[in-house]
């Protein structure tokens, strides 16, 4: 449910405004992966496809245990094909409106009574170690010199805890039945689906076309989102064609309406760092970089050391004797060695990890969301799109950008170093 709210968000106006208008324009996508909007577009609708086709796929397990008679429930699986396909009797407004409200306050109260529980099992392990200890005791205690359990702090607190879990458990999922909590994922999958369809329909092949029961094409219109940021041509007045020169290949391929295969489009080549499985290596390094300029700004000596060695032991031996290889061009033709030349190599970094940090960054709030430990199963929030990680960035690009980062940093440290009279291994 929390997955399908977040997708929910993911896909509103606002959020496909700020796609189109910052995060596909900005430096680093642009760079690292392409400043083809249709390919970008292309990747982050099989994106939302393939999250849609993992939750239809669970919510048709489940709804194979409801007992109701719910059309949505009961016919789920077909129904969801149907839509798939393009081949949909039922009017299309019903799915327009989910429920996401009433999602995110059941989600909502959930997450609280998943807390509030976690807290009363550590309150009855306390009570537990307590009777033990009493246990323990070499003979029965006084009747007068036991506490009454209406003034034990602990009892107080245990039953005051048990009251809120026993609230809390009525207003959450833990007392809805399992009939009406799939209809309201279900109903919220159709509508995604719709949304996706009316966002990405225009420009992105695989997508259906509707059609109803008297066989006429269902007009786009209807459910067109409004965005802010200017036109997309329709994908029948575009080609898409992306030059060699570009960052990434269009990946995947489409085949019949409604059985496109978003996995494969997914699927990172091999000149990139996902195909290489680099990625989350690289973003590391390019966040320990911008670390290590923010320390040797605040003269944090010792731990400049320190974050040195740990970016020196992350980098794999190609890039390693790429940045070597650099740093020995630069040591023959070095210049004067002034403050003026420090300052030129601290703005010359600073400006590459202005673009290349905020994709490093997403990067790894990527991997992060993905984990989906305790404390993210009830993250309803838009999460990461995989167009503005390095998942899907030219290797070459970014190795030679943070080979350019690293010699920059490197120089930076052996002229403050040689500053204070020490030395500094490359």
């Amino acid at each position: 449910m929390s997955r399908l709210v977040s997708l929910h968000r993911s896909l509103s106006d606002s959020e496909m405004s700020k796609l189109r208008s910052r995060t596909m324009r900005s430096q680093g996508v642009a760079y690292l992966n392409s400043t083809d909007q249709v390919f970008l577009l292309r990747l982050a609708c099989a994106e939302f496809m393939e999250e849609l086709e993992s939750a239809a796929n669970t919510i048709s397990r489940l709804a194979l245990r409801c007992k109701g008679t719910k059309f949505l429930t009961r016919d789920f699986a077909r129904v969801y094909a149907d839509l798939k396909r393009g081949d949909y009797s039922v009017e299309l407004s019903k799915f327009e409106h989910p429920k996401v409200k009433k999602m995110e306050k059941l989600i909502a109260v959930t997450e609280k009574l998943s807390a509030e529980m976690e807290m009363l099992e550590e309150l009855e392990a306390s009570e537990r170690k307590m009777e033990k200890r009493w246990s323990r005791l070499s003979g029965p205690i006084p009747l007068q010199q036991q506490i009454p359990i209406e003034s034990n702090p602990l009892h107080i607190e245990l039953k005051s805890q048990r009251q809120l879990v026993r609230r809390l458990k009525e207003e959450s999922l833990w007392s809805h039945s399992f009939d009406k909590a799939v209809s309201l994922m279900a109903r919220s999958v159709c509508a995604n689906f719709l949304r996706i369809w009316t966002v990405f329909g225009p420009f992105v092949s695989g997508l259906p076309l509707f059609i109803d029961s008297k066989n006429r094409t269902r007009p786009l219109s209807r459910f067109r989102a409004k965005f802010s940021s200017g036109p997309i041509m329709d994908r029948h007045e575009i080609q898409i064609n992306i030059p060699i020169s570009s960052s990434c290949p269009i990946i995947g391929s489409s085949t019949t309406k409604g059985d496109t295969n978003w996995k494969k489009i997914l699927e990172a080549p091999p000149d990139t760092l996902g195909g290489s499985g680099l990625a989350l290596r690289y973003a590391n390094v390019i966040m320990s970089a911008e670390r290590l300029l923010q320390m040797e700004a605040e003269g944090r000596e010792e731990e400049t050391t320190a974050e040195r060695e740990e970016i020196y032991e992350m980098l794999p031996i190609a890039l390693r004797s790429m940045v070597r290889s650099k740093l020995r061009e630069w040591w023959r033709d070095r210049g004067p060695l002034d403050q003026s030349l420090a300052e030129g190599w601290k703005e010359a970094v600073g400006r590459i990890l202005m673009w290349l940090g905020p994709v490093a960054r997403d990067t790894m709030r990527r991997h992060n969301e993905k984990s989906m430990d305790r404390r993210r199963r009830f993250e309803t929030r838009p999460r990461v799109l995989v167009l503005q990680t390095l998942h899907v960035s030219n290797k070459e690009k970014v190795e030679a950008a943070i080979a350019e980062v690293l010699v920059g940093l490197s120089c930076l440290c052996w002229y403050e170093e040689r500053g204070r009279g020490g030395s500094f291994r490359v």
